[in-house]
């Protein structure tokens, strides 16, 4: 997973239920990113939708941790696996 929170997280929740997977939670001082969970909403939407929410642009690419579309979408396919994603699923990566 490539998205994380910073410590910028003024813990609003907005990013919460915007998250297809339900990767986000609130965690002890600022929401955090499962990412096991995390898809950066690849076969959803063709935007991060945590980051589009985010009041103080706090969800980021993580310099550490960059991942490609393929695995991005098999985790998609893992954490909804009676989800059918069609070919021309939305993705950020065909923008």
């Amino acid at each position: 997973m490539a998205t994380m929170i910073t410590e910028e997280c003024i813990n609003c929740g907005a990013c919460e239920p915007e998250c297809p997977n339900e990767a986000i939670s609130e965690g002890e001082d600022i929401f955090i990113i499962d990412p096991d969970r995390c898809t950066e909403c690849v076969g959803h939407f063709d935007t991060e939708q945590c980051a589009a929410v985010c009041p103080v642009n706090c969800c980021v690419t993580d310099p550490n941790n960059e991942e490609a579309e393929a695995p991005l979408l098999a985790r998609a396919k893992v954490v909804h696996p009676l989800k059918i994603f069609p070919a021309d699923y939305p993705s950020r990566f065909r923008q």
